[in-house]
């Protein structure tokens, strides 16, 4: 059995007095300490080894730790390390049966029992090193956040994001120093701290009761968002079509989506909102529309989308060597009867992945409806009819009747 030499000490604000006394005794019989500037500060009273202050690039603390494998090492950490913390980044390093963590209140913890919130009834999310677009999927009316702050000035900037995008009526509490004797609480609406910044520690956390104006930016929870969400130049998969082909693309957590001839990127944006763990790539080649994609991903929430340029079938093994995953699913919008398009992204999809593929033309359907003779699946012949005025009277305009192909690649399925 291999015996431990790294332990992950959670700290509060209340320092080494806090601890119990294992912690203390493993802190000071470690040879090395590693941890941030505060946190050595926090428990420099009983210190006996070296210490190390996380250096830039931060790599470079992971290198220094591993150096010392099998010698005593104590890394502090803020709480929790597995929250939102170190841990994580250690264990990518270091297996379980070689570190012990010891953990301390987590700051959200903390925060909920001040607040008297039902910790598993918040959605916790992080502004550390991520854009506050991040958080729109989670503001929905009546919602409970815990959002992690960057820094002193974070939670100004965000309140005035919040205030825009029509959650100014929003209670905001920016608790500081939690635990500590320096702890602060300062409440106001987003819409007035947006105007009438506070001076803040630079050690904070936000907590939020979610209100929506009438106009707020609520991104629903359904597949089929409003076409008008996104910006576009036409080329969209309308909400409807959108539906459908999202229920076919069967999206589960963790799995990536390849999105061929992205347009507005809708598809893929959708795909991201089922789950924080999805993935997608959306693949374009106009330079206007990729920049559209974009734009259209960082304001719904799903920055994280990865936007390539290129044209379909000839870019698609450059991506299945270039470094990402290969998809448990793939959407094709445009292009479909383009010679070897339909085998270059069938051979692309992982066995069990699922294959959409949208015709609006008769050369695209001829495509689809052999595509489905050699590998099966369903077809499927959508039309969308919607109202609209005419002078003085209305009638329904048909859209693009469209029709859609979904198959599951399985070991067996002929290529």
């Amino acid at each position: 059995m291999t015996t431990p030499w790294l332990h992950v000490i959670g700290i509060g604000e209340d320092g080494v007095e806090g601890l119990p006394p294992a912690s203390r005794t493993l802190i000071a019989g470690a040879g090395l300490v590693v941890g941030g500037a505060r946190h050595l500060a926090l428990a420099a009273s009983v210190i006996t080894g070296r210490t190390l202050a996380w250096p830039h690039p931060f790599a470079d603390g992971i290198d220094r730790i591993l150096a010392h494998r099998g010698q005593a090492v104590c890394v502090l950490a803020s709480g929790d390390p597995f929250l939102f913390g170190v841990g994580t980044t250690l264990r990518r390093h270091v297996p379980m049966g070689e570190m012990i963590c010891y953990p301390a209140p987590s700051c959200v913890a903390l925060a909920c029992n001040l607040l008297g919130w039902a910790e598993q009834d918040i959605n916790v999310l992080s502004l550390c090193g991520r854009p506050m677009e991040t958080v729109a999927p989670a503001l929905q009316p009546g919602a409970r956040l815990v959002v992690l702050s960057a820094d002193e000035d974070s939670p100004v900037r965000f309140a005035r994001w919040l205030h825009e995008r029509g959650f100014g009526p929003s209670t905001l509490h920016v608790l500081g120093a939690l635990g500590g004797t320096g702890q602060t609480h300062h409440t106001a609406t987003a819409a007035e701290m947006a105007t009438d910044a506070p001076r803040l520690p630079r050690l904070n956390l936000m907590a939020l009761d979610i209100v929506a104006t009438r106009d707020a930016l609520v991104i629903p929870l359904s597949c089929g968002l409003p076409d008008e969400l996104f910006s576009h130049d036409g080329q969209i998969t309308k909400r409807e079509i959108r539906a459908a082909t999202l229920s076919a693309l069967a999206p589960r957590r963790g799995q990536v989506l390849w999105d061929i001839g992205g347009g507005s990127g809708s598809i893929s944006i959708e795909w991201m909102l089922r789950h924080p763990a999805n993935r997608a790539v959306a693949i374009e080649k106009a330079a206007d529309r990729r920049a559209r994609i974009a734009h259209n991903a960082l304001n719904l929430g799903v920055p994280a989308l990865h936007v390539v340029a290129g044209e379909a079938p000839a870019v698609l093994p450059t991506l299945a060597t270039g470094g990402l995953p290969p998809p448990d699913a793939i959407f094709i919008g445009g292009g479909i009867s383009n010679p070897g398009m339909l085998d270059a992204a069938w051979h692309a999809l992982r066995p069990g992945g699922r294959l959409v593929a949208n015709a609006v033309t008769l050369e695209s359907e001829a495509t689809v409806i052999a595509a489905h003779a050699r590998w099966g699946g369903t077809l499927t012949r959508m039309q969308v009819e919607r109202l609209e005025t005419i002078g003085r009277f209305h009638s329904f305009r048909p859209g693009m009747t469209v029709t859609s192909y979904a198959v599951t690649r399985t070991q067996d399925t002929p290529a």
